[in-house]
């Protein structure tokens, strides 16, 4: 196809995207809009041009164009399928263009992937393929260059479905019926029933696997040694770190037979979220591993966040160093907690010993709330002045003793849990348009807010900077402890959280985020209001 061709004169071809066995792919732009929305065309064509077998080819690609537009349409996570037409003999799809970077390119520019993002990814894929299993539909296809980050948030989807490819290969056997000619997969992540075409529902499971151990070690299948005996990868001593039990979870996934793979996506999205609340990654030393939040090495120094056991008090970030010229455009005037923000996405408490004790928050962001938690003191007793203490002490003599009753605390898990989830509902008004100073006071104190509002803070610095953060997933996942007294309580949860920076009104790819992590919370009680006082990543 010539460039700037119009197709069914109404698309614009800007650039080719791909081709392969079955047509091509194209960047288009839909000239009939008024937005000159972009958007993704694929040209398929049929394995033959028998014209006995061209109409069953086009009923069956109309069946499952219509198949595509129902996905696109109910969840987000797939494409939504904008037209579909033929022309000139070939068949085309037009659907949504997803502005982001395929999850290969992300782990090629990164290396590798920490777990607990690797993990939340397949959680979020998971019920992508819930909905799609739901459907009696495998996708048949699934790997790291049909999985797309979206560049706002990360948030993955799920591209080129397997069924419209397989109706291209159609063709007549010898005894004159329809059959399919073509096996759908790619090679490496292709259960062993697909290649002999016969896609079951775990099919995908397995290649959501092999697609986990692609990010966890930046390694596709065919680059690891196999079992003689089971067929099995050989693969968990690339990643010495991992949690047994996620890596477990990976290995049910992959097996050879079926029947020893979870048997639908919801069996193992739910052992993937008991994963994340069992276990943590140590070294070979028995040390927590130090996490590197990576950004592009040739533009920006790493951020290192070191794990620390919960009985410690502080996470150590390093400070960062010097940014590139199109990463600020007066670095000298940046804040040390900027440039650590702006090199890496999720941010901890920081100590720069010998300079200054810079303690921050989680990953940049929080929201106002109108009605902050409000916890009824109980009044205490007291004697009055006029009594004297033999007079009380006689008085307690005469009267019967009272049954002891046990405290009950002020602060409740349930109202710790409720304000961790308003501060993470919040940090779209205080890191983000309005720059909202009133809901940090509404939710914070102490260090924590002496911190936030300060002149060189985070809150000033986006504001002056043109720049913010938006959020997507925001969510608590689970209570790992919790404890309290009258007026103060620690709580640690697990919260999963993605997050993009934007500065002149642009997604910043480098400093983007998608992890699940575990917090600790100070709260304290202030004037019968909760508030956090301060909070860190403790794994």
């Amino acid at each position: 196809m010539a460039d700037h061709s119009l197709l069914n004169h109404r698309y614009q071809i800007i650039q080719p995207l791909g081709s392969g066995g079955f047509g091509e792919t194209f960047l288009a732009e839909d000239t009939q809009m008024p937005s000159g929305r972009r958007c993704v065309i694929k040209q398929l064509k049929p394995v033959t041009d028998n014209p006995d077998i061209y109409q069953l080819v086009q009923d069956r690609f109309q069946r499952e164009a219509a198949i595509l537009e129902e996905l696109g349409t109910a969840h987000q996570q797939i494409p939504t399928l904008y037209a579909y037409f033929r022309e000139n003999d070939l068949f085309y799809l037009v659907q949504e263009w997803i502005e982001g970077q395929t999850l290969t390119d992300y782990v090629h520019r990164h290396a590798s992937m920490r777990e607990s993002s690797v993990r939340a990814m397949l959680v979020s894929l998971l019920s992508v393929l819930e909905y799609v299993h739901s459907k009696q539909i495998v996708h048949r296809d699934i790997k790291p260059d049909n999985i797309m980050l979206r560049s706002s948030n990360l948030e993955p989807v799920l591209l080129d479905f397997g069924a419209v490819k397989e109706t291209m290969g159609t063709v007549l056997s010898h005894s004159g019926n329809p059959t399919r000619s073509v096996v759908v997969g790619t090679p490496g992540f292709m259960a062993s029933e697909q290649a002999i075409g016969r896609p079951i529902y775990s099919s995908d499971l397995y290649a959501l696997g092999l697609t986990a151990i692609f990010c966890l070690t930046g390694k596709v299948p065919q680059e690891f040694s196999t079992d003689p005996l089971s067929g099995n990868l050989l693969w968990r001593s690339e990643v010495p770190t991992i949690t047994p039990s996620f890596a477990n979870a990976i290995e049910q996934a992959i097996q050879s037979h079926p029947d020893k793979r979870f048997s639908t996506a919801g069996e193992m999205r739910a052992a993937l979220n008991f994963t994340s609340h069992t276990g943590t990654s140590v070294s070979r030393t028995g040390q927590p591993t130090a996490t590197i939040i990576s950004s592009n090495p040739n533009q920006q120094p790493p951020t290192i966040v070191s794990s620390v056991p919960v009985s410690q008090a502080a996470t150590i970030l390093s400070p960062a160093q010097s940014m590139s010229p199109t990463a600020l455009q007066n670095p000298s005037t940046m804040p040390e907690w900027a440039k650590a923000v702006l090199t890496g996405g999720i941010i901890g408490s920081c100590i720069i010993v010998g300079l200054f004790v810079s303690r921050f928050w989680n990953s940049v962001a929080d929201n106002a709330i109108d009605n902050p938690i409000a916890v009824e003191v109980q009044p205490t007793t007291t004697a009055s002045a006029s009594q004297t203490p033999s007079q009380s002490e006689s008085e307690a003599e005469s009267q019967p003793p009272k049954p002891a009753v046990q405290a009950i605390p002020s602060i409740t898990e349930e109202k710790a849990v409720a304000l961790v989830k308003q501060w993470l509902q919040s940090k779209s008004k205080i890191f983000a348009p309005p720059y909202s100073r009133d809901a940090a006071r509404n939710l914070t104190t102490g260090a924590l807010l002496t911190d936030l509002v300060k002149a060189d803070g985070p809150i000033n610095w986006l504001q002056n900077n043109n720049a913010y953060y938006q959020y997507g997933i925001q969510r608590v996942d689970s209570v790992e402890r919790f404890e309290s007294d009258e007026n103060n309580a620690t709580i640690e949860l697990i919260v999963t959280e993605d997050g993009t920076l934007y500065r002149n009104g642009r997604p910043d790819p480098n400093n983007a985020y998608f992890s699940t992590s575990r917090y600790r919370y100070t709260i304290k009680k202030e004037n019968n209001q909760l508030k956090i006082s301060w909070y860190q990543k403790v794994d």
